[in-house]
């Protein structure tokens, strides 16, 4: 979410703009391979918009609060008629996933989920990708813990959906570079899928 006068990556939490750092190298692999995976399932099958982690949605007004997830969905119902908006989605998404970085820290994590589910998110996706986890979420206190090789299922949100099973883990799977260096560093390493 970039906000207007503002550069670099940002989120407005109740009217106080909060600069967010890039993700790891490792998150944002998971991040990417999961915005994939729903925007596929998504519209392939008619169930409404994936939207990725640059998407703002408004949480809250007066003062306001504008997150940006990694990933969402929101469902086909909720689409207005006019359209996907020019500006930040006025609701909070159907799907929240967040990818936890190691700089998040966990109080920031809880307060981000409180306000999804206090916005009318249905279900938040909390992925670990140093645990291998996902911790599934339909309210703040209804928590499942998925690991690596579990099913995550969309719930009522995406039905049907055995859609992550170890997939967005797969990035990090790591091995020795070899061939010509893709990048300079101390340590060299490719992604395997």
């Amino acid at each position: 979410l970039v906000l207007p006068g503002e550069s670099g990556r940002a989120e407005l939490v109740k009217g106080t703009v909060v600069h967010m750092t890039p993700a790891a190298a490792r998150p944002g692999a998971v991040t990417a391979r999961i915005g994939r995976l729903l925007d596929e399932y998504v519209e392939a099958h008619g169930l409404g918009v994936c939207r990725g982690a640059e998407t703002g949605f408004v949480l809250r007004r007066a003062p306001d609060t504008v997150r940006a997830p990694d990933a969402a969905v929101v469902a086909a119902s909720r689409i207005p008629a006019t359209g996907i908006p020019a500006a930040y989605w006025p609701c909070a998404p159907d799907l929240a996933v967040e990818v936890v970085s190691p700089r998040d820290r966990p109080a920031e994590i809880q307060a981000r989920l409180e306000e999804y589910f206090d916005a009318g998110t249905r279900l938040v996706w909390l992925v670990e990708p140093e645990q291998r986890t996902v911790r599934v979420r339909r309210s703040p206190n209804d928590v499942r813990v998925l690991e690596a090789n579990d099913d995550v299922d969309g719930g009522d949100v995406l039905p049907g959906v055995p859609l992550l099973r170890a997939a967005p883990f797969s990035t990090g799977r790591l091995a020795p570079l070899t061939g010509r260096p893709s990048c300079p560093g101390p340590v060299e390493e490719r992604v395997l899928n």
